[in-house]
């Protein structure tokens, strides 16, 4: 049996405050498998956002430990110095946020490209290549050149996934990424998603406080006050067989 993509080994997490110490994960323990598109649900300040900065090394955990299997052998995220997991981060996990956190005086292809630019994946006309396919499979390559502010918070966001996708990074992990959307437009950044893990086969860690978005994942898990609360069932049908049905 291959091993889990993504491993949670007891991770806690424990914030100090002036009211004094406030758990805001406890004791998680979480496999996610390649090819997963995994729903972490729960109310705010529930711990989601918290726990999916554990797994993509932007916060640092308390006890426990991150483990990623990236294709060169488990990697321990929080074993790694902060340089060392800002580039691992860079190369291997794109990140996806509710606030989209485009540059605002970078074009859209120049948002795209930065990454790549950063992690020295590509040479300088490969990055502009890659950041126009990238721009043409959300459907935006004609707005390039144009600066975040002239085109709407959805062409944003599905910008802001572009961006992410920019070294081809195995992993997304999106946080609310639909949270400040309409529903048609969160339903096209869901069939962007969808997309991605059925035809590329990437792994994605989102969460929500939305429970009706559970029939979208391929697993959902609820999380309760810092700890999983189990998964979520749901009569609707999954991700593959909605795609299979939009396809006929």
């Amino acid at each position: 049996m291959e091993p889990s993509l993504i491993e949670l080994k007891n991770v806690s997490k424990t914030y100090s405050t002036a009211a004094g110490d406030f758990a805001a994960l406890k004791n998680v323990n979480l496999k996610i498998n390649a090819g997963e598109f995994v729903g972490i649900v729960g109310k705010s300040g529930a711990g989601k956002s918290t726990l999916l900065n554990m797994i993509n090394g932007v916060d640092l955990l308390t006890e426990g430990e991150v483990i990623v299997n990236d294709g060169g052998g488990g990697i321990s995220v929080h074993r790694m110095t902060e340089d060392q997991r800002a580039l691992w981060r860079g190369r291997n996990m794109g990140v996806v946020y509710q606030s989209f956190q485009l540059l605002p005086m970078l074009t859209l292809v120049e948002n795209i490209t930065l990454p790549m630019d950063l992690s020295e994946n590509f040479k300088p006309r490969e990055s502009r290549d890659r950041a126009m396919q990238l721009l043409q499979m959300v459907e935006l390559e004609e707005h390039a050149d144009k600066l975040p502010a002239f085109i709407s918070g959805g062409q944003q966001q599905r910008v802001a996934i572009a961006r992410a996708l920019a070294n081809d990074p195995a992993i997304l992990a999106a946080d609310e990424p639909t949270g400040s959307l309409d529903s048609l437009t969160a339903d096209h950044i869901f069939e962007v998603f969808e997309h991605l893990v059925t035809d590329q086969g990437k792994t994605i860690v989102m969460v929500t406080h939305d429970l009706g978005l559970t029939s979208r994942f391929s697993r959902s898990i609820k999380i309760v006050d810092g700890e999983l609360a189990g998964e979520v069932d749901s009569d609707e049908p999954k991700i593959d067989k909605t795609i299979r049905r939009r396809r006929k």
